[in-house]
């Protein structure tokens, strides 16, 4: 096993997560905060728009079974990369569409595929950045489709690559 992480944010933690979970590879996620300007943030505060977190989730996954490729290209046919700071009805900076990237290697494996899609004729308003402090969200938001049953409102799976 050759365990990596990788942190995406595309709208609604929710549904990023249903879609991460259901890849094999994946051996869990976790829903959160990154990319703001205070510690340990609450889901109110990210709401708020003013502390400067996304939704996201970090992924926890095996690369001898999938690679870092694979999950990013998942992520672009998993929401909608024309939103900017949305998705469908959930509207603020905390939904943005951004990739935090571990290191060299993630960060360019992005960067091509960002100019894969806009070479296809896609509008990208993906960010790609640094990751910093990932801040796990409250458990009632872990594995919420899971725990709750339903479907992603906001997130639908469109074939890119």
């Amino acid at each position: 096993m050759n365990k990596q992480i990788a942190i995406f944010a595309s709208g609604c933690f929710w549904g990023t997560e249903y879609f991460f979970d259901k890849q094999d590879g994946v051996m869990f996620t976790d829903v959160g905060y990154i990319g703001g300007n205070i510690e340990n943030p609450t889901y109110k505060q990210v709401c708020s728009g003013n502390t400067g977190h996304a939704e996201a989730i970090l992924v926890s996954f095996d690369s001898n079974i999938v690679s870092y490729e694979k999950l990013c290209k998942l992520f672009f046919e998993t929401h909608n990369t024309e939103q900017e700071n949305r998705q469908g009805p959930d509207i603020g900076t905390q939904y943005r569409s951004e990739i935090f990237y571990l290191n060299s290697q993630q960060k360019e494996v992005a960067q091509s595929l960002i100019l894969t899609l806009k070479n296809k004729g896609f509008i990208i308003k993906t960010k790609i950045s640094k990751a910093s402090k990932f801040w796990e969200a409250e458990n009632y938001h872990q594995d919420y489709y899971k725990n709750n049953g339903g479907s992603p409102y906001c997130h639908t799976y469109e074939k890119k690559f």
